[in-house]
């Protein structure tokens, strides 16, 4: 699979460029990956259309990447396990145990790590 074959969908992303999810975008993008932003406020980021929600997406997602803690993220896992990611990855601060058991039921991968190592170590 090329990187622009990979669609990245990036909950809790920011306009901010010191947050975590801003610098994962500028990444994802350098490494030439489909992004599609999420957030509700916000229309674009770093010149890419944000979507409002996970329910908005149409395309494929293969790897969703989480920005959000647990009281936002837990009342989003109907819509997470309807978007069917190819995987799910919480960064830290974002893990619950709500939403892992709930993907795992769904069969959906997920796990546990910094988006941001992955893709400075080729590991993503």
């Amino acid at each position: 699979m090329r990187n622009s074959d990979h669609h990245v969908a990036v909950l809790g992303a920011s306009p901010k460029p010191a947050r975590y999810s801003n610098q994962c975008i500028r990444l994802l993008r350098k490494h030439g990956y489909g992004i599609t932003p999420v957030h509700p406020r916000f229309a674009e980021i770093e010149g890419l259309p944000v979507s409002a929600s996970l329910e908005a997406i149409t395309d494929p997602v293969h790897t969703l990447t989480l920005y959000v803690g647990p009281k936002l993220l837990e009342p989003q896992v109907d819509a997470i396990i309807g978007l069917r990611p190819g995987r799910v990855i919480f960064n830290p601060g974002t893990e619950s145990e709500l939403v892992q058991q709930r993907l795992s039921d769904a069969g959906i991968e997920w796990f546990e790590a910094c988006t941001l190592v992955m893709l400075k170590t080729d590991q993503f």
